[in-house]
């Protein structure tokens, strides 16, 4: 009997929060919104360690950022050989393996097949149709797959959500109705007044806009845009029909920073803007329609669900577990406390409970930040009020309770925290001894340079050392 096929849309910069599905207020996800009523919905999946490569590869692997040994994007060397992904496990149970959209990338290793599309733009080379291009590839190939006699696994990495956020028309208006360009409006002043980001803003902000709303309009009109886009491909699914022996799920890296925290327009800041993600699982009579579950759980989660559903063994320790308990009615246990990293133009680490969230910056960052940040997820759910000076003790205590787990871990995979040893994640050679070296220092131009520090989409050599 043929193995299940799987779709895994793996978003990039998608949060969670603006999407309708989780109840944002605008309408930015209604064809989503009516595919995953047809599956299962988590509510509080996280994205732990940030950004895209050890996103991505907790994702693929299943295993935490100690496990990967993955904490920057700029990882350097391959993902290493002590783990496996989901594309090798599942090549190796005999499917067909594509991804669109992430060549270069270690995380992406162990696919047979690679296709990629032009998922960037910039203002000067107008509207960017980033998912219609990715469909122009992944539809066919979807076709093609589906003619297989194998079974079939296809990644999707759609890039709509991320910076720079060009909608096509209409979707460039269909959350904005002002006067972008107002000169009483001096809210983009601070963005544009930001040294490491300006050059790059200034390549897709249209020239003289001052209206810090419009640009958060283009984010949603992007994910709107996507959606609709996304809704093709859930056609073609059912035309071919196929869609009953399909899993789908939609999860995303990380989310984005818009204008929050003084971050801009980005995906750095352990907040839980940028910390919350999507994941939706549909495959029907195997995953419920309607369900809703808020049970705490991470991206090291979703390869071993995906296994479980697929009915494929194996004999790997994931540090995630699959969820699959709680979508036949079984408790599972939570994991309501999780370690926190990220490393791309910041290098900080953290700890969070549902009630508490600790940052603590392992070198000076960019924006001139307090070294420890506190804040009560409970009262300040959208963390800006820093309580660290007001509440030593509880500091106290959540870096005890950060260091145990970063001595457990560390006894567990006799390796050191990567975040304690990547520390040339910015590829400067240095590590900073103040906020203004560091402000001084890092610094991205443009949208060509924001890609080639993502990755050469296009290297032959997947995982080689320079990205």
């Amino acid at each position: 009997m043929k193995k299940p096929n799987v779709i895994l849309f793996g978003i990039d910069s998608l949060r969670a929060d603006h999407m309708s599905l989780y109840g944002y207020h605008r309408l930015t996800t209604p064809h989503m919104d009516k595919y995953a009523a047809g599956g299962t919905v988590f509510e509080r999946c996280f994205s732990p360690s940030i950004p895209t490569t050890p996103g991505y590869s907790s994702m693929f692997t299943g295993m935490d950022t100690f496990g990967t040994d993955v904490v920057a994007l700029r990882h350097e060397g391959p993902l290493g050989d002590h783990v496996k992904t989901l594309a090798e496990i599942l090549g190796e149970a005999g499917y067909k393996t594509t991804c669109v959209g992430f060549s270069g990338n270690q995380a992406s290793r162990g696919f047979q097949n690679y296709i990629d599309f032009s998922g960037w733009g910039e203002f000067e080379a107008g509207r960017s149709p980033k998912a219609e291009n990715l469909n122009a590839v992944a539809i066919p190939e979807l076709k093609r797959l589906a003619g297989e006699e194998e079974p079939f696994f296809l990644f999707l990495r759609h890039m709509d959500p991320h910076s720079p956020y060009l909608p096509p028309r209409p979707f460039e208006r269909i959350f904005y109705d002002r006067d972008e360009f107002d000169p009483a409006n001096k809210t983009l002043e601070p963005v544009m007044a930001f040294k490491p980001f300006c050059d790059y803003f200034a390549s897709w902000f249209p020239p003289g806009v001052r209206d810090k709303d419009y640009i958060v309009a283009q984010y949603d009109g992007a994910v709107a845009y996507m959606d609709a886009c996304i809704q093709n491909i859930f056609t073609t699914l059912q035309e071919l029909g196929i869609e009953d022996e399909t899993l789908v799920v939609i999860d995303a890296d990380h989310g984005e920073t818009l204008y929050d925290h003084e971050c801009w327009f980005d995906h750095h800041g352990l907040y839980d803007c940028t910390l919350t993600v999507p994941l939706i699982f549909r495959f029907p009579g195997k995953v419920p329609a309607g369900a809703r579950f808020s049970d705490y759980c991470q991206l090291k989660d979703v390869t071993p669900t995906i296994l479980e559903l697929l009915g494929i063994r194996t004999k790997i320790r994931f540090d995630g577990r699959s969820l699959t308990p709680l979508m036949k009615g079984k408790p599972r246990l939570q994991e309501p406390e999780m370690y926190l990293t990220e490393c791309t133009w910041m290098r900080k680490h953290g700890w969070r409970t549902p009630e508490w969230k600790l940052i603590v910056a392992l070198e000076p960052d960019i924006h001139f930040k307090p070294s420890v940040e506190l804040y009560n997820l409970i009262k300040d759910p959208e963390e800006y009020d820093n309580v660290a000076e007001k509440e030593p003790g509880v500091v106290r205590m959540l870096t005890e309770r950060m260091l145990a787990h970063i001595d457990r871990r560390e006894s567990e995979t006799g390796r050191q925290n990567p975040i304690y040893t990547n520390t040339n994640w910015h590829g400067r050679g240095v590590q900073f001894k103040t906020s203004q070296e560091a402000y001084d220092t890092l610094h991205i131009g443009s949208p060509k340079a924001a890609e080639a520090l993502q990755a050469k989409e296009l290297q032959t050599q997947r995982g080689a050392k320079e990205l």
